[in-house]
């Protein structure tokens, strides 16, 4: 079973626990202006009790199919669990829709849960990279490059996108995703979550003792992940939500209204006693 078969089938038994609210509306961020300092990278999905999820839209031309097509998904009043489902069923935009909503539901379900993730000020998913260890880092997260190779540690980045691949100096970038097998730690980006490339990715860190998955994409439930290795998700904690909607919709930084959190693997107390709560 996919990741997303299984992110689903916990959500439905979610929904068969609680009634679940509805979509209230989709939140964008403006158009991307070639050349210009894009910082709108993710959209929000709104459910009726204020609960947001969200993903990663600058995935080819996602951003700009769901600009021309969130009037034709008819989503205010939709029912959230329905499209949800489109993250495991659908495929492109229908997929990315989903899958924001599956987060928003999972924002709801922590919060009737009393589930509060810790704060974490680790932008690096607790790497704590040592001079000499080999990290692997999955998608270039440019902003944390220096915290890694400061360190002294060598930096494997591999990426997708052919143009970025090259020796920058003290890290390298590579299309092979093979090199990861040597690394003894993993820095990914969460739109594995949306590419089909999670499984695969893994696959090549079996020797990795630490894998962390961050990113504001990551606020989903964790429980299939950890079972695949992964041993930290940390995302964006939503704490002023009309805040962080107007800054999302302007493409300006929604660090005053949000918080970083960290899940571990260890800590969490599992989708089951969670779910005991309600």
């Amino acid at each position: 079973m996919s990741f997303a078969e299984e992110y689903i089938a916990q959500l439905e038994r979610f929904a068969a626990r609680s009634a679940l609210p509805r979509v209230r509306a989709l939140h964008l961020p403006p158009e991307v202006v070639p050349g210009a300092d894009n910082k709108g990278e993710f959209c929000a999905l709104e459910l009726e009790d204020g609960s947001l999820g969200l993903t990663f839209v600058l995935i080819g031309d996602t951003l700009e199919q769901l600009r021309a097509a969130r009037d034709a998904f008819e989503l205010a009043g939709a029912d959230a669990f329905a499209l949800a489902r489109r993250y495991a069923q659908g495929e492109g935009i229908a997929r990315t829709l989903g899958f924001a909503a599956a987060n928003a539901l999972t924002r709801c379900f922590f919060d009737r849960a009393a589930y509060l993730p810790e704060p974490s000020a680790d932008s690096i998913g607790r790497l704590d990279p040592q001079p000499g260890e080999r990290i692997g880092m999955i998608g270039l997260f440019t902003p944390l490059v220096e915290r890694i190779v400061k360190a002294g540690a060598e930096l494997i980045v591999v990426e997708l996108k052919t143009g970025l691949a090259g020796d920058r100096g003290r890290y390298r970038v590579t299309l092979d995703a093979s090199e990861l097998a040597s690394c003894s730690k993993v820095i990914s980006t969460s739109t594995l979550l949306l590419n089909d490339t999670l499984d695969a990715m893994l696959a090549h860190c079996r020797q990795a003792r630490w894998f962390a998955m961050i990113g504001p994409g990551a606020g989903c439930l964790p429980d299939a992940l950890f079972a695949r290795g992964v041993t930290l998700v940390g995302g964006s904690w939503v704490l002023d939500r009309e805040g962080f909607l107007d800054a999302l919709c302007r493409g300006e930084s929604h660090s005053r209204h949000t918080r970083k959190f960290a899940i571990d693997a260890a800590g969490y107390p599992g989708f089951e006693r969670l779910l005991a709560r309600l």
